[in-house]
């Protein structure tokens, strides 16, 4: 007879996964070995169950699959709780298989005893331990379900022993993903459309809804003349082949996206949950498009909820939509977004020898060398703000982040689980020195895994931006210093190939190199540690913020740091 833990690899085996992302432990012992007999799903073995969660979830991301990871017993499985976090807000369908102490000493304060279900409880859609055999095929089938419909994260925690028990042979079946299309009534249509039809400044604001909507939402804007900002996770889907993009919003954008959502009249929102307030504009008429209708009206006031799919939606709409002949508004934002697109791209330049590169001809150069269809990876803080502005897309290209959580560490262990999916296909992380400080030993991973990522470090001794949210607040730096080792030596005795650059002469040729090289590969790039990344807006209090900074730093005794930073960025203000 089957044991249960190998109904549960004979359930994924006909679903379809293909990876099992985790490190193994005496409680995971039925699966492992169950997993070793069955031969034909891979265990990723990584440094750190947190980076399995990561990986796992990028690998949902990039194929809209279910993805799997593991956790063992009390601190095993509780180190996948910030990979899950992420998963989960980014929507994407992950299984999470966390394994319990015995069943016969739950409740005892037995060693390395928690409460999984509980644990696991906020940050997945479905949550539940499996107590007895009988339960293990109906649940499992429950979990994947509720994983791949409502696309989020699913738990099931099982004991060790219950893995080991014997089960009658169930039958697995495939549990199959559907597609459907949802769109609002005629009423919120026909009140929607004459809204739009009776302006003449509309903007969208489209978000990761849009993905598969490319041509139905460029349709759309062409008949509104409408300008487009995007959010992050909206970048990939539509800034490509876009006459209407006038770029971001946000504080990783531009002023022309803001300025665009500033000066219109109606703001259409297309399957976006951006979650900044102050950067929605205050009196203009807003119509929101979700599938999620409980997700409509959460970031600031909406005039008219749409609930329904992207692509179907913006397709009812232009098809009763004339073509609006009043394009002033659409002019100004893209001529705007165009002298504001010349700015970015004049920052993108070498530094003179022997001072520190600027981040954002780093970013430049590693987007015009990289894959048409590469897959890119980016850690919060200063390397999202450079990925936002300086990789350009194709179609073809992704970005993946921890863009609703907001982890740190996030673009090594991404890149893992992307570049599982294809050794062949061109997967770059974009990570700062104190995130891949702080997952350090998923090199390893890389390396055991033979997985070619290629790994670009900003290296600015500091973290960065926490720094420039001190200093727009008015503080003084503090306790925000790295003192960094050489990364491209660390990679080299890590088994990957390390390179390190302090000079812009050198920059190009090294990135062509590391770019082509045979298997993961890391590039140390020593950057500007005073490059502002300047949101679209200065606000009143954010210019307070620094007044007060300068006033602190200069009376601290460390004014030299104002010169460092005036001369860096003087040429982002003239």
């Amino acid at each position: 007879m089957p044991t249960v833990a190998d109904h549960l690899i004979e359930q994924l085996d006909t679903q379809g996964v293909r990876r099992i992302y985790g490190i193994p432990g005496d409680s995971l012992n039925g699966l492992t070995d169950s997993l070793r007999e069955n031969g034909r799903i891979e265990w990723v073995h990584h440094r750190h169950e947190e980076a399995a969660a990561f990986a796992a979830a990028a690998e949902a991301e990039i194929t809209g699959e279910l993805t799997v990871c593991v956790g063992s017993c009390g601190p095993g499985n509780l180190h996948l709780i910030n990979g899950l976090y992420d998963a989960n807000r980014s929507r994407v369908p992950v299984l999470a298989i966390a394994a319990h102490i015995p069943t016969g000493e739950i409740g005892s304060n037995y060693f390395q005893e928690t409460h999984p279900v509980e644990v696991f409880r906020e940050c997945s859609v479905y949550a539940e331990q499996v107590s007895d055999p009988k339960q293990m095929p109906r649940m499992l089938r429950i979990a994947m379900r509720e994983a791949i419909e409502k696309r989020g994260v699913a738990v099931l925690v099982i004991s060790g022993d219950v893995a080991l028990a014997e089960m009658e042979r169930t039958p697995t079946q495939k549990i199959i993903k559907t597609n459907p299309r949802v769109l609002p009534n005629e009423e919120e249509l026909g009140r929607a459309a004459e809204v739009l039809e009776s302006s003449r400044k509309v903007t969208i604001l489209a978000g990761a809804g849009v993905a598969g909507a490319h041509g139905e939402v460029i349709e759309l804007a062409g008949k509104l003349a409408a300008p487009i900002v995007h959010a992050m996770r909206g970048k990939e889907h539509i800034e490509y082949d876009n006459p209407y993009d006038v770029g971001m919003t946000g504080l990783l954008g531009f002023a022309s996206g803001a300025k665009a959502i500033a000066e219109c009249d109606v703001l259409l929102m297309l399957g976006t949950d951006f979650p900044y307030q102050q950067f929605y504009p205050q009196d203009a008429t807003i119509i929101q498009v979700d599938i999620r209708g409980e997700q409509i009206g959460k970031r600031t006031r909406v005039d008219i909820p749409l609930v329904g799919t992207v692509k179907d939606t913006a397709a009812a709409l232009a098809a009763v939509l004339p073509v609006q002949t009043h394009r002033k508004h659409l002019e100004a934002a893209v001529e705007h977004y165009r002298k504001t697109r010349t700015k970015l791209d004049e920052l993108a330049t070498p530094s003179k020898a022997g001072a520190a590169i600027h981040p954002q001809y780093l970013a430049r150069l590693i987007d015009q060398h990289a894959d048409e269809d590469a897959i890119f990876t980016a850690d919060v803080a200063s390397p999202v703000i450079w990925a936002a502005r300086y990789l350009s897309m194709t179609g073809k290209r992704r970005v993946l982040g921890s863009f609703n959580h907001g982890s740190m560490a996030n673009a090594l262990c991404h890149a893992l689980g992307a570049q599982a999916i294809d050794r062949q296909r061109q997967v770059i992380a974009f990570a700062g020195d104190g995130g891949l400080a702080m997952m350090l030993g998923e090199l390893l991973t890389a390396t055991q895994n033979k997985l070619p990522i290629k790994i670009v470090v900003f290296n600015n001794s500091s973290l960065n931006f926490v720094e420039l949210e001190m200093k727009a607040a008015g503080f003084v730096t503090y306790a925000t210093d790295l003192h960094n080792p050489d990364f491209g030596a660390v990679a080299t005795a890590s088994g990957l190939k390390g390179y390190r650059v302090d000079d812009s002469a050198q920059l190009e040729a090294t990135v062509e190199e590391f770019l082509a090289h045979d298997g993961p590969a890391l590039l140390d790039v020593a950057t500007d540690r005073q490059e502002m990344s300047m949101p679209p807006e200065i606000k009143l209090e954010q210019a307070k913020g620094f007044a007060l900074y300068a006033l602190r730093t200069v009376l601290s005794g460390r004014g030299d740091e104002l010169l460092d930073l005036a001369k860096t960025n003087w040429r982002q203000l003239f």
